[in-house]
């Protein structure tokens, strides 16, 4: 029995690079490829910017893909490569503000410039008030955080809370006097020390 030997010359099909539904790749390789940005990165907030280059990359075919069953290690140079690139810009833009502070410092005669002492004592309150929110419970420093930090006002507080606004008053208030306290209480602390 002959045995049948694959002519070298007629090669298997292979899927064509611009036949693939990326959407659905995208998809299935997404959350690792994230993971993969947000290592070279270490910024969550960037890991959106990079994954869409790499999508718009890969649509586009910016670098083209030789072999469609090779799909993932080409998504994953791409993303190493947008990464590379976005920390290139991230850089580049970093040095143009700095230059510009640069500039804009403010002189010895300049009237923008603070005091140091007044520096000092902001960011003393703003550790002070980090350490009471601390030792806060968390119902109370969380409505807190949603009213000045999320700048949320009643309504929206009591709509998100599913609470009355009558409520979301009296839990603001109560939170209120105990972050008071707790900062009495630490500043005492601070002084006897």
């Amino acid at each position: 029995m002959a045995m049948i030997r694959p002519d070298p010359s007629v090669r298997p099909e292979t899927p064509d690079a611009s036949k693939i539904d990326w959407q659905a790749v995208l998809a299935e390789h997404g959350q690792w490829l994230r993971t993969v940005v947000y290592a070279r990165l270490g910024e969550a907030a960037a890991v959106d910017d990079v994954m869409q280059e790499v999508s718009l990359a890969a649509v586009e075919q910016r670098a083209p893909l030789a072999d469609p069953s090779k799909v993932a290690p080409w998504l994953y140079r791409l993303a190493v490569t947008q990464s590379l690139l976005y920390r290139r810009k991230q850089g580049r833009r970093r040095k143009l503000t700095d230059r510009y502070a640069q500039r804009k410092r403010p002189t010895e005669q300049d009237t923008r410039e603070q005091d140091p002492l007044g520096w000092l004592l902001a960011d003393e309150r703003r550790k002070l008030v980090r350490l009471a929110m601390a030792r806060l419970a968390r119902r109370d420093a969380e409505i807190l955080m949603l009213k000045y930090t999320e700048d949320w006002s009643y309504r929206q507080l009591a709509e998100h809370l599913g609470v009355s606004m009558s409520a979301v008053e009296a839990r603001l208030h109560r939170a209120r006097q105990r972050l008071r306290g707790e900062l009495a209480s630490l500043e005492v602390v601070e002084a006897e020390a």
